[in-house]
């Protein structure tokens, strides 16, 4: 096995993912379920024989950052940035040193719109992360240049698995739900202790279809507050 197998699976091929926080409890049995170990067979192959998006190490950051118990609230993308140096595990996110994606760009303006944030001179949304914004996307990788490639190979059972489980927490959650793909996992909320909020996306094609004005943001914050917990503080600093 070479060294890059070795990184993704142990010797038996059953090598199990470590986020080392309570999902790991909660996707044990996931991570062992025959449509998993074929993703991470198709994994090794991608990442062997091509360029995909995100580093391998940072595939669940999402996960590693914002715990079951912390997620307050989550907002979904849809697939891993497909350019050079921006994803980093986080939906929306880019790394510090690229340059802010224009629908990320479009939430700060509505940002600054509803809460009277600046908009910051980064697209790195790990300060959400560590306040209890899980940034999920539905698929967790993709190649280079090539958006959706790696749609329907699994990723989507397995954030299908992540969502529903948030939506049997006996606590307050906000689901941010901006565009068509989003909009699909509302069938999986039910949960009358949670709230659902869906807009456009905020893409450039899209934002002015009611995105720009949803206010999701301090409504998030006004559900947290009432339900008695601690606000999300939206500014993002600049670096």
């Amino acid at each position: 096995m070479d060294n890059l197998a070795g990184k993704l699976l142990d010797k038996d091929g059953m090598k199990l993912v470590k986020l080392d926080n309570d999902w790991d409890e909660l996707l044990k049995e996931e991570f062992q379920k025959p449509y998993y170990l074929e993703l991470r067979q198709f994994l090794i192959k991608e990442y062997r024989t091509k360029t995909i998006y995100p580093d391998m190490y940072k595939i669940y950051e999402a996960l590693k950052l914002t715990s079951y118990q912390d997620t307050k609230v989550v907002i979904l993308g849809q697939d891993p940035y497909h350019g050079v140096n921006q994803a980093h595990g986080l939906a929306f996110s880019v790394q510090k040193e690229v340059a802010i994606p224009p629908s990320l760009l479009n939430i700060y303006k509505e940002l600054s719109e509803d809460l009277g944030c600046y908009i910051p001179n980064n697209g790195y949304l790990v300060p959400w992360a560590r306040q209890g914004v899980l940034l999920l996307n539905t698929s967790l990788t993709v190649i280079a240049n090539w958006p959706n490639s790696h749609r329907n190979k699994g990723w989507e059972i397995l954030t299908d698995t992540i969502i529903q489980l948030l939506n049997e927490k006996d606590a307050p959650v906000v689901y941010l739900l901006w565009g068509r793909n989003a909009k699909e996992k509302v069938i999986y909320l039910t949960n009358p202790r949670q709230l659902v909020l869906t807009a456009a996306h905020p893409s450039p094609f899209s934002a002015n279809k009611g995105f720009f004005g949803c206010r999701h943001f301090s409504r998030a914050n006004r559900f947290l507050r009432e339900n008695g917990l601690k606000e999300i503080d939206w500014q993002i600093p600049n670096i």
